[in-house]
């Protein structure tokens, strides 16, 4: 039976092929690990310095587009995988290209992290700093 015939129109399906394709990355992808732990620092930052709401949507979508594209990159991996067991120049060419495409997302982000989180956890370190020396 191929692809197509397997193909179900059912909207219900299509949710659980999106979540066996989370979950199988989870098992699979080391690089997701890697991002679902900064993810989690991030949160714990967010509510520890209490960010305002334009900075916690600006750090979701900072996360949907690290791991959306850490999802897509595996995704091209796993399909170039299948055309060849051999190496193959425009093969390596499609993974770096992926690849770079998380990367680019993953520095931007960090930067943005940067911007929102430095200077709160400099004013902590004075506040702590301050209160230590009085």
């Amino acid at each position: 039976m191929g692809l197509k015939e397997k193909r179900s129109k059912n909207l219900l399906d299509s949710f659980k092929h999106a979540f066996d394709g989370i979950f199988y990355s989870l098992k699979s992808v080391k690089n997701l690990k890697i991002h679902l732990f900064f993810t989690a620092l991030v949160l714990i930052g967010g509510f520890i310095f209490k960010i305002n709401a334009f900075e916690w949507l600006t750090c979701l979508i900072c996360i949907a587009l690290v791991i959306s594209l850490e999802l897509l990159n595996s995704a091209v991996e796993e399909a170039v995988n299948l055309t060849t067991l051999e190496f193959n120049e425009r093969a390596k060419h499609a993974k770096d290209l992926a690849a770079g495409a998380v990367l680019v997302s993953a520095i931007i982000s960090f930067v943005i992290g940067l911007i929102i989180f430095l200077p709160k956890v400099i004013l902590f370190i004075k506040e702590l700093l301050w209160k230590k020396n009085y």
